[in-house]
């Protein structure tokens, strides 16, 4: 299956699942899995080209870079955080004011979901060493059949003021997190007695 036929099957334009793949590097079966759950967060939300989406993906693995492409959401804009629990599954949200309560999508790919298909499920759950070309299949064969969704609250954080403070050590400025005095990078090397 070529590229077009692939793109055409996520719901993603040839350029941009083009663009996916040349920052990702390959189409790995976790990139293709993030632009799919792109695709369906982008339907259940009734998401556009000009609204700005924030992302908690749940791994550091392949998943994030669709959205960081597709959605432009990068740790450097804050639109992108990752909190890895080790699972295949994202939670998206659009863009809203501090303190306001939005409405969000939490994405999972549904290992029960995925019994259907065989070589997707073997991958997903690790229980035999499949060739990536053979799950990718399965991948867009399954479509949007394979994941799970809810719906979920959301309370955008207020924004705190940026304070920086000179470690007491290396008399480096940091951003303080805390009441901190010493840095992160000193606070591995002092002994505390």
């Amino acid at each position: 299956m070529n590229i077009s036929e692939m793109s055409k099957r996520v719901g993603i334009k040839k350029e941009d699942f083009e663009k996916v793949l040349d920052f990702h590097g390959c189409l790995s079966p976790g990139v293709l899995i993030g632009m799919q759950m792109f695709s369906l967060a982008k339907k259940v939300l009734d998401i556009d080209e000009k609204d700005r989406i924030y992302v908690t993906c749940e791994t550091q693995n392949c998943l994030p870079d669709a959205f960081q492409v597709l959605g432009k959401c990068t740790t450097g804009n804050k639109g992108l955080r990752i909190v890895d629990t080790g699972k295949m599954a994202v939670t998206v949200n659009k863009w809203g004011r501090e303190g306001e309560i939005i409405k969000g999508v939490r994405i999972i790919l549904d290992a029960k979901k995925t019994k259907k298909f065989p070589k997707l499920h073997a991958w997903y759950l690790n229980i035999e060493k499949v060739p990536h070309d053979e799950v990718i299949l399965d991948i867009l064969n399954a479509g949007e059949d394979v994941y799970s969704y809810e719906f979920v609250d959301i309370i955008v954080p207020k924004k705190s003021k940026k304070k920086i403070k000179f470690c007491e050590i290396c008399n480096e400025p940091f951003v303080q997190k805390g009441d901190e005095t010493i840095c992160l990078s000193c606070q591995g090397s002092v002994v505390i007695t």
